[in-house]
């Protein structure tokens, strides 16, 4: 095992800005971990699942999934009753990518379906493939987060496991590890809409690192070690913007 992780926040699309924080990256000594929502919103999903797949296929990278993720496989599994949720999600952004359009473009979320069904059954197939968490001894990488309250964390729904909020990030950390995780922007963990570029600690163990990169804030590039979150990498620049939830 690699003596360090580079673990990387919600992406969303935002192609340039993964491309810039991988050069931080050392595949030497650092195992990738990606938390999931690679896609929906940003300009450019389609590149950045090739990316990750690539990396995941190729370098040993493991990437979790997120809410986004787990919409998307949704709508190709049922697309006449998941595409309105989906597209309230952001999804449009993702399909139109996929299938080579501008990000405006009409979508009909049938025809669709079966369209990219029919172009990224490997794609499709990879993202099928990806956990849900990762735990080592000093760590636990999940998208949302875990429940706490329950005797055993490991029995968290794979809903809650991409969906959580405050019933994780309110509740005492007594796992006895780091609890790594994405998916609430870290202006609404903080209670602002300001946008910043810190990654939020709840003092306990929660590290929260979803940087809003696609509602103008940052992408995080979070190294941890065997004594803990040593450096944050920050790509993008922070700016104003009306929040927007998953």
């Amino acid at each position: 095992m690699k003596p360090e992780y580079f673990v990387v926040g919600d992406v969303h699309g935002k192609y340039q800005l993964l491309v810039d924080l991988l050069q931080k990256w050392n595949p030497e000594r650092q195992q990738l971990i990606f938390l999931g929502d690679l896609i929906d919103r940003g300009e450019d999903s389609k590149a950045c699942l090739e990316l990750v797949m690539d990396l995941v296929q190729n370098q040993g990278a493991i990437c979790l999934t997120g809410n986004h993720e787990r919409m998307f496989l949704a709508w190709l599994r049922d697309p006449q009753d998941r595409y309105d949720h989906y597209q309230r999600n952001g999804g449009d952004t993702t399909i139109n990518s996929l299938l080579g359009r501008s990000l405006d473009a009409s979508v009909d979320g049938m025809v669709d379906a079966h369209q990219v069904s029919e172009q990224y059954g490997e794609l499709i197939d990879f993202l099928k493939s990806c956990p849900y968490y990762l735990e080592t001894e000093l760590y636990i990488f999940v998208h949302a987060g875990v429940d706490l309250t329950l005797d055993d964390w490991r029995e968290t729904s794979e809903h809650d496991m991409v969906w959580l909020r405050s019933k994780f990030h309110e509740t005492a950390n007594e796992t006895g590890k780091w609890i790594i995780f994405g998916h609430t922007p870290v202006y609404n963990l903080f209670g602002t809409k300001t946008r910043i570029s810190q990654i939020w600690d709840s003092g306990d163990g929660k590290i929260g690192m979803d940087g809003g990169a696609v509602y103008g804030g940052v992408l995080h590039g979070l190294v941890c070690n065997q004594d803990g979150p040593i450096e944050d990498y920050v790509v993008g620049h922070t700016r104003f913007q009306l929040q927007i939830e998953d």
